[in-house]
C-alpha cells in the first residue's frame, strides 16, 4: 500500500483528491489548516492539523513516514486560498515550495504532483489551443505564485532527476455545490452584475474537480517511465458556454436577474496596461478576453484519462 502526502488536503479540491486516493487502496494523509470532516473516520485516511508554513511539523511528517508520493495543493485558489492573492501569500507561498521539495526528494519520494494554474500561460491572439509550450506570461499574482512553484519544482529536480514529478496546470474548477468559478463568468468586474452577450454562445475554458482527480489518479497508477515527468493541461474536454452556466445555474441553485447585452457592446480593446483587481483577484473577469473562446490542448493529459465530467453530470 503507496502511502501519499496532500498538503492542503482538506480544501475543496484536496478533499477529493483524498477521497479518489482512498477508493484506489492508497493510504492518504492530508494536511492543512483545519479538518472538513470530508475523510475523517475513513480506513488508511489520517489528517495532520498544521499551516504548510509550519516546517517542524512538515518535517516530521516525512521522517516518520515512508512516502511514497506527494501531492502539494497547499497555497492553491479554491483549495486553501481565497480568490484574491496578496504579496504576504505569494511570499509564504515561495518558502513553502522550496522547504517541501527539498524535503522530498531528499526523504525519496518516489512521485510528485504540483497543481498549478493554466493562468501561467501568455493570452494567445488567436484561437489556437493553448498546448504546454505555448508562450508563458504569468501576469497576475496567483499565476506568478504558481510559476514560482513549477520553478521551484524543476530547479530541486535536477539534483533529483529519479523523482517523477508532474505539473497540472489546470483550469478555474466547480462541482455540483461549488460554483463561485461559474458565476464569475456571468459577473461584470465592474459593478458586480450578472450579464450575457447576445445568447451567450461563447465559451470558456473550466475544469471539473472530477476530470482533475481522474487525471491524477491515473497518472499516480501509469506513470512509470521518465518521460512521465512534465506539465499537463487539464481541464474539461469541451468549453463551457455562458448559456450553460445559465441554465445550470437555475437547475441546481439560485441565480438572479442576468441582464442581456448587445454582442455589438463587447469590447474590442485590449488593455495594454493590467488593473490592480485583475492583478490580485483570481476570479476578475476581463471582458475583452470573452470572445476568443481559448481551449487547452489537453492531448497530452488524454493518454491517461478520458475527462468525462462536465457541467452536464457533475456531482
Amino acid at each position: 500500500m503507496e502511502k501519499v502526502l496532500v498538503t492542503g488536503g482538506c480544501g475543496l479540491i484536496g478533499k477529493h483528491i483524498c477521497s479518489g486516493l482512498l477508493k484506489k487502496g492508497y493510504e492518504v494523509i492530508a494536511v492543512d489548516l483545519e479538518e472538513s470532516g470530508y475523510n475523517e473516520g475513513k480506513l488508511n485516511y489520517s489528517s495532520v492539523q498544521c499551516a504548510p508554513t509550519d516546517k517542524n511539523t512538515i518535517a516530521e511528517l516525512f521522517e516518520n513516514n515512508e512516502i511514497d508520493v506527494l501531492i502539494h495543493a497547499a497555497c492553491t485558489v479554491d483549495n486553501d486560498l481565497g480568490p484574491v492573492i496578496t504579496e504576504k501569500q505569494m511570499k509564504d507561498s515561495e518558502q513553502v515550495d522550496k522547504f517541501i521539495f527539498r524535503y522530498a526528494m531528499t526523504e525519496n519520494v518516489k512521485k510528485i504532483i504540483l497543481l498549478s494554474t493554466d493562468q501561467v500561460y501568455q493570452f494567445p491572439k488567436t484561437r489556437e489551443p493553448i498546448r504546454e509550450d505555448s508562450d508563458l506570461k504569468p501576469v497576475t499574482n496567483y499565476a506568478q505564485m504558481k510559476y514560482n512553484s513549477e520553478k521551484a519544482l524543476v530547479k530541486e529536480l535536477q539534483h533529483h532527476k529519479e523523482t517523477l514529478c508532474c505539473v497540472v496546470r489546470y483550469s478555474p474548477v466547480y462541482t455540483l455545490n461549488f460554483t463561485d468559478n461559474l458565476v464569475a463568468k456571468l459577473t461584470d468586474p465592474k459593478d458586480g452584475t450578472l450579464f450575457v452577450y447576445g445568447k451567450g454562445q461563447y465559451g470558456f475554458q473550466l475544469c471539473c474537480v472530477h476530470n482533475l482527480v481522474d487525471f491524477m489518479l491515473c497518472f499516480l497508477k501509469n506513470a512509470t517511465e521518465a518521460n512521465s515527468s512534465g506539465v499537463y493541461n487539464v481541464g474539461d474536454k469541451l468549453l463551457t458556454s455562458a448559456s450553460d452556466i445559465i441554465a445550470f445555474m437555475r437547475e441546481k441553485h439560485r441565480l438572479g436577474a442576468v441582464v442581456q447585452k448587445s454582442p455589438g457592446a463587447l469590447t474590442k480593446i485590449k488593455g495594454i496596461f493590467i488593473s490592480k483587481e485583475e492583478k490580485t483577484n483570481y476570479r476578475y473577469l476581463d471582458l475583452a478576453k470573452l470572445e476568443n473562446n481559448n481551449m487547452l490542448d489537453k492531448t497530452r493529459a488524454a493518454k491517461y484519462v478520458n475527462f468525462r465530467w462536465d457541467i452536464h453530470n457533475t456531482k
